[in-house]
């Protein structure tokens, strides 16, 4: 399976918390802005297609393409579109190909959404985070709620599938708020809900006003409370659990997702867009500041800031660590393969026993239960013990 990975990098405005790659400027120089955006980012294809070529990697027709940010959708449709017949244009597409956009649901309508459908896109996944006003206000999100529901509507119109993005453990969200924000996402019809625990780095506005008193910090214990009401509420209107953020209904998981969780091929484009290839067991990751990215593409470069090649034991970790994340589970069997070595003795059933796994015989899988869900690194950092790691 190969992918593709497009970050667009431009945001409306910063929202508090926020630590990822994105920027409110318009312009950023050396050509990077927001109207030339969907050229540089061809031309990175382009580059990124003549460095496979020379390493010999050979990928298939990307099985999904996935346009993250920032806010992709800030970008005219037709932008969005043009990047992704490059990508069928330079690697081809399966014919079954998942293609989905990140929007802000302040930034599509009806008009934007039928040309995405149009062009060739399936998904569309809309940053709704709660459904309760104090809650959006905390996280500084300015997006209008009722814009999510008009969003998915039209996208069911259109025959777009359509997933939502919750964040849980916000600073002064209660249990109740949190399962009306639950309710209010099912109440949508989606079939896939990826719900995330609010993270705080330091250096976003977010963590200054922690750092300095003026808002409480995420807990833990809310946090896991929290996880485990999405976990049944979501279950129970029939959408399970696949990877430890996401939820779907049979069949309507993301592939892009599970991609990553299987170790698969992916190009990042874009500024700070990360890329793997296990022929060559090579991670790389883009320039950050778009316009040093920019620049180094018109020196005829590939935009990377740097690269590394995993090690025997650093590809077997990371193994593990996507394995257990995943419902498909952790094939004991391959990673005994892979480390010329059997887990330590007992250790699987220690894991059982404490209720942290369940363990598939006919596939040689481990599970993580939801406590294991929870305590998802103990869980790894029993099995790296295991394997001698």
């Amino acid at each position: 399976m190969y992918s593709v990975y497009i970050h667009v990098p431009f945001c409306m405005k910063r929202c508090g918390y926020c630590d990822f790659n994105t920027y409110t400027a318009h312009d950023l120089g050396g050509g990077a802005n927001r109207e030339n955006y969907a050229n540089l980012a061809v031309r990175e294809m382009v580059l990124v297609r003549q460095w496979q070529e020379s390493q010999g990697i050979c990928e298939p027709p990307a099985a999904t393409v996935f346009f993250g940010g920032g806010t992709p959708t800030i970008l005219p449709a037709h932008d969005l579109v043009r990047m992704l017949h490059a990508v069928r244009d330079i690697w081809g597409l399966e014919p079954d190909a998942e293609v989905t956009a990140e929007a802000n649901p302040d930034t599509v309508d009806d008009r934007y959404i039928a040309e995405l459908k149009d062009g060739g896109f399936t998904r569309i996944s809309f940053g709704m985070q709660s459904a309760v006003p104090s809650v959006l206000a905390t996280l500084d999100r300015t997006h209008t709620p009722a814009n999510v529901e008009a969003g998915v509507a039209a996208a069911r119109r259109y025959g777009l599938r359509s997933s939502v993005d919750l964040i849980y453990g916000t600073p002064h969200e209660s249990e109740d708020d949190w399962r009306m924000s639950i309710r209010t996402a099912l109440s949508l019809g989606v079939t896939h809900i990826s719900a995330y625990a609010l993270t705080v780095e330091s250096r976003t506005s977010m963590g200054r006003r922690i750092a300095g008193g003026k808002l409480a910090g995420p807990s833990d214990d809310d946090q896991a409370s929290k996880y485990c009401i999405a976990d049944g509420m979501f279950s129970r209107a029939g959408l399970q659990w696949y990877e430890i953020s996401n939820w779907a209904a049979a069949g309507d998981e993301s592939r892009h997702n599970l991609g990553y969780w299987h170790n698969a091929d992916w190009a990042g484009i874009g500024p700070g867009a990360h890329s793997h290839y296990n022929a060559v067991r090579l991670r790389a990751w883009d320039i950050a500041h778009p316009k040093r990215w920019a620049e180094a593409m018109n020196a005829e470069a590939v935009p990377w800031q740097s690269s590394e090649r995993a090690s025997d034991s650093e590809d077997l970790e990371e193994r593990i660590m996507l394995g257990l994340r995943i419902r498909d589970g952790l094939k004991i069997s391959e990673i005994s393969r892979l480390a010329g070595r059997q887990p330590a003795e007992g250790c699987i059933d220690s894991l059982i026993g404490d209720g942290l796994i369940t363990y598939d015989p006919s596939r040689s899988a481990v599970v993580p239960t939801v406590r294991g869900r929870l305590l998802n690194d103990l869980v790894i950092g029993k099995l790296f013990e295991a394997y001698g790691l």
